[in-house]
């Protein structure tokens, strides 16, 4: 699996509440609520948001609540993956859960520029900046951590074994 598209970056400590401000959450329509995301911090990120861009941040990514909202609205924002210094644990697991692809990898996270064009292959954890032709090294999910993610989300996966066993 593969994401390619153009960075948007932030910096560290950017929590739930950052990513989806707790006065949308009794939103329920979902697109509705993926135009509020970064919005804080980001006025723009709706309108300059592209499926299949990457968002690039500093260290502790999702930190603060344990909300499932806010994977939730990157991935519905169209964001087709994000790279990190590192993540706070509940918001990889949850982003892991909803299948919104997360890369750790301190060095890339540092030297992408907002703007850069970026691809991943998620099978070998190969990050390449083809802005600035640089590359880096992540390392990858394990095998049923990608079907998970390949499969749209913990639940999804689970459906397609049961079904698969019938």
């Amino acid at each position: 699996m593969r994401a390619k598209g153009k960075t948007i970056k932030y910096g560290d400590n950017i929590d739930t509440d950052i990513i989806i401000p707790a006065r949308y959450l009794n939103i329920m329509d979902r697109k509705e609520l993926a135009s509020h995301c970064m919005e804080d911090l980001d006025a723009d990120f709706a309108k300059k948001v592209n499926d299949g861009d990457i968002i690039v941040a500093g260290s502790n990514f999702g930190c603060g609540s344990s909300r499932e909202h806010a994977p939730q609205v990157i991935k519905d924002s169209g964001v087709g993956c994000v790279i990190a210094e590192s993540f706070a644990r509940i918001f990889y697991r949850n982003a892991i859960n909803i299948g919104l692809p997360i890369i750790e990898c301190p060095e890339a996270a540092k030297a992408i520029n907002d703007g850069d064009e970026v691809e991943i292959n998620f099978d070998t954890g190969d990050i390449k900046d083809i802005t600035k032709n640089e590359s880096f090294k992540a390392q990858p999910f394990p095998g049923f951590l990608q079907s998970m993610i390949n499969a749209g989300g913990l639940i999804n996966y689970i459906n397609e074994k049961s079904e698969n066993k019938q």
